[in-house]
Parts: structure tokens; sequence; C-alpha cells
């Protein structure tokens, strides 16, 4: 059934924003938008996007197989593999041969994205810094204490993978 004027409009984003994990969600985007635009725009390639950013966290520091990268992310080989293209062209990623199998690659920040990741990270606690003088520190405290909880509890009880 689709949304045929205000009223439903109005229900539904009652119901989004009676959500905590609705608004977890919607959050995390924002905060992800909010980080994005305070970085420089790059002289030499293009300018970082937030389905970019969606990879980072899935990616281990000693390196990811493509196909693992997109069950991580949810999305098909072909569209993470062009944002690792896309990442690669710019210098953040590289792919290197897997010790385990000389034939895979595995996806890997470069060793010249090490400064830009530690750049982003402080840009990062810079918008943190931001919007806990908006919420408060108290707040912001809790919030974190909250993640970490809510984090360490998804970690130890993944959701069921159907593919598994």
């Amino acid at each position: 059934m689709a949304m045929s004027g205000p009223k439903d409009r109005d229900a539904l984003e009652a119901v989004k924003r009676a959500s905590w994990a609705q608004l977890l969600m919607k959050c995390a985007r924002l905060v992800n938008e909010r980080a994005i635009a305070q970085l420089p725009t790059p002289a030499d390639g293009p300018r970082l996007r937030a389905a970019h950013t969606t990879l980072f966290p899935h990616i281990d520091l000693e390196g990811t197989r493509l196909t693992e990268l997109a069950r991580r992310v949810g999305v098909s080989k072909q569209a993470v593999g062009q944002l690792v293209d896309e990442l690669e062209a710019s210098g953040v990623l590289e792919r290197r041969p897997d010790p385990a199998d000389r034939r895979a690659k595995l996806i890997k920040f470069s060793e010249s994205a090490g400064r830009t990741l530690l750049d982003g990270m402080a840009k990062l606690r810079e918008t943190e810094a931001e919007l806990s003088a908006v919420i408060g520190q108290r707040r912001a405290d809790d919030l974190y204490d909250a993640l970490l909880a809510l984090h360490d509890a998804l970690v130890d009880a993944p959701a069921d993978d159907p593919e598994a």
C-alpha cells in the first residue's frame, strides 16, 4: 500500500521516530554525512562519499576479500568492487595477494591511507565533540556506554545468516 497523503506520512514518521533502531540508523547516516562534509576536497581525486565510508568499518587491517566485504556490507560483489576501484584509484585502498590463497586478493587500506585514516578519525572526534556540546557531555557519555554495550551484544550474538 502506497503512502497517499500527509496523514500517512505523519503516521509513518511517528512510527519511525518511536523506534530507537530507526533513529540509530538515521543518526549514523547524518553523523557520517556531517563528518564527510568536514573533510577537505582532495586535489588529485574524487571527494569521499558516504558510499565509500560504508566500507571502512568492514575492512580488516590485515585485509578482507571482496566477497567477504560484499557479504558484510550486504550488497553485490559488483557494487563493492566499483567502490573499491574508486578508492583504489584515490590511493585509499589497495589489492594485495592473499597469503592463504595467492589466486585471491585482499582489500586493504594502502600505506598512504594510514595518515588519511588517522585524519578521518580526528575529524570524527571533532564531530563527536560538536554533537556532545549540543546534547550535553553526560548524555554523550551515556550514549557511548549504551552503544558499546549494544555493539558487544551484537558481536557476541550475530543475526542469523541465511547464507551460512
